[in-house]
């Protein structure tokens, strides 16, 4: 069967729908023909809300289990604001999936450390649905996740179950709390000197703002971890999502097709650059 034109969009439907915070929803999509494509985790697909535009949004759910495609979608423009406001039932057009993924091949032997701000643990999400799943092929596996408030937390409820994991360690920060909170207070990078990881058998996954992304890879670089075994999922302006239209590009990287998650030395150069 001949594969699917990329740019063509394809009849999708809300099976489901899940506030997590206020203005971020999960869409769970099923397929109105075929099944659901595979996918890795780390790639992206363009949601198309029909009469509003298209958007880049990460797949956010187990890339081994079920049938539909997941997204958890932040309300930040007039698309991501539609499709935030999508019920049970209506119809959307999904191109995809697109992009690389997380380097999970890479890791096995590995310890691993997620590192997420805000909505990041939405892309690095399939990856540690994977790494639980192949638990024996990994080493230490170390999520740290910062947030603006507790309020603010993604996943929360997930993030207690796993932390209640004996295989599995989950450090939470907030940037703001009130004197109910126990957790840490400060920036998610402020972890890692704490973490007591071995630099060497280390593999870092990070996902979130910019900036974070930017003091995080400091951060990493500072506790010895190699550039090369830290991998960013950058986010950029992905329209065509086939290295097309140049809308995405990012020095010499076209983010939609080399990305979103690229190795920091390939990018180190570039990524302190203003408005590149």
């Amino acid at each position: 069967m001949a594969a699917p034109d990329p740019f063509l969009p394809q009849p999708w439907r809300v099976e489901r729908r899940r506030r997590e915070l206020i203005g971020a929803v999960t869409l769970e999509l099923a397929p109105l023909a075929g099944e659901r494509p595979d996918f890795l985790p780390g790639q992206f697909n363009m949601l198309y809300v029909f009469g509003v535009g298209e958007v880049a949004i990460s797949l956010s759910g187990d890339a081994e289990r079920g049938t539909a495609f997941v997204h958890t979608v932040r309300n930040v423009g007039a698309v991501s604001g539609a499709l935030t406001r999508l019920e049970v039932g209506a119809s959307i057009g999904v191109r995809g999936p697109f992009g690389s993924g997380w380097p999970l091949a890479e890791a096995e032997g590995a310890d691993v450390l997620l590192v997420a701000g805000g909505l990041g643990l939405a892309p690095l999400r399939p990856a540690v649905y994977a790494l639980l799943a192949r638990r024996e092929r990994y080493g230490r596996v170390v999520i740290m996740v910062g947030s603006r408030s507790p309020e603010d937390i993604l996943y929360r409820r997930e993030l207690e179950h796993w932390r209640r994991r004996s295989d599995l360690e989950v450090l939470l920060t907030v940037d703001h709390a009130d004197a109910d909170w126990r957790g840490h207070v400060g920036v998610v990078p402020a972890l890692i000197p704490h973490a007591g990881l071995d630099p060497v058998e280390t593999l870092a996954l990070v996902c979130g703002p910019e900036v974070m992304m930017r003091f995080t890879a400091n951060a990493l670089l500072a506790a010895g971890i190699r550039p090369e075994r830290i991998h960013l999922s950058m986010e950029r302006n992905m329209k065509c999502a086939v290295a097309q239209c140049g809308h995405c590009q990012f020095g010499p990287f076209f983010v939609c097709r080399e990305g979103p998650v690229l190795r920091y030395d390939r990018i180190a150069g570039i990524l302190a650059v203003p408005e590149i």
